[in-house]
């Protein structure tokens, strides 16, 4: 049986996913609202593609009315697919003054953005048990690799070195989050599972910005009290530092029978800047 994974968004991670699924032998397909290139269809034309579809994933966010795929081609989807995966947020565990989660904490988000990703979440469980295709939600931390990240803010005269005492998060390097998809479609779960895409080190942002500014050999941005920067903040950056969570993995590697490329944002760095990112 010939498998084909359908991405569904071919963003930033959707397109790491496709890269590496594409190297291990799979046939990919990739959606995208511009013009198609190669390898890639227009989301209106996701529902004819279905028809050949056995591993979906889904990377693009939701709107406010919900999950922009189920909307349009949910009632679409084949009796062949096999597996699906949703991407979700790690945001949905919402905030936890600092105290840890794991993949069995029950969701509890604050911000609008969480609660929509929750509620696609919920769909996705649904349309599995309907579809009674196994279902992995993907709750991703702060996604950073090359051409996103601290480098790129440094270099563009962007970064702000923050301090919030206590206000730690986790991250996951783009290419680790292609790993776990590719691992999770390899050993599927019955029903649908949680899996943690963060790194193995909750990190200050003002502790990251410093270390790529040392690998640059640059002097890092002066130190700012939250308190102080929050008033020239955007509503976005405020909800970010309104939440502080430091989110668990081990159930999430065991599962899936992998280790992180990039265990802590210092592995991750090391590797942007070798590779010139």
């Amino acid at each position: 049986m010939t498998t084909q994974l359908l991405i569904i968004g071919g963003g930033y991670s959707g397109a790491a996913v496709a890269r590496a699924a594409l190297a291990a032998g799979w046939d990919v397909a990739s959606t995208t609202r511009g013009v198609p290139g190669a390898g890639q269809i227009s989301f209106a034309a996701a529902g004819a593609a279905l028809a050949r579809t056995t591993h979906l994933l889904m990377t693009a966010p939701p709107g406010e009315s919900g999950d922009p795929f189920l909307a349009a081609h949910g009632g679409a989807l084949p009796g062949g697919l096999i597996w699906a995966g949703y991407l979700s947020t790690t945001g949905v565990y919402g905030d936890r003054d600092g105290g840890w989660v794991d993949e069995a904490t029950p969701p509890a988000p604050g911000q609008p953005r969480s609660l929509r990703r929750l509620e696609a979440e919920l769909a996705w469980r649904v349309a599995a048990a309907v579809g009674g295709f196994a279902l992995d939600i993907f709750r991703v931390a702060g996604i950073y690799g090359p051409g996103r990240s601290a480098f790129d803010d440094l270099r563009a005269g962007h970064a702000r070195r923050t301090q919030k005492p206590g206000h730690a998060f986790g991250r996951i390097h783009v290419e680790d989050i292609a790993g776990a998809v590719l691992a999770a479609m390899g050993r599927p779960p019955q029903g649908a599972r949680v899996l943690n895409l963060t790194d193995d080190e909750a990190a200050e942002s003002a502790a990251v910005v410093a270390h790529a500014a040392a690998l640059l050999g640059v002097a890092p941005p002066p130190l700012r009290d939250y308190a102080e920067a929050a008033a020239s903040m955007s509503e976005m950056a405020r909800s970010f530092w309104a939440e502080n969570r430091r989110v668990a993995n081990a159930a999430t590697k065991a599962a899936l029978g992998i280790g992180w490329r990039y265990p802590t944002y210092r592995e991750g760095l090391a590797a942007i800047l070798r590779s010139g990112g």
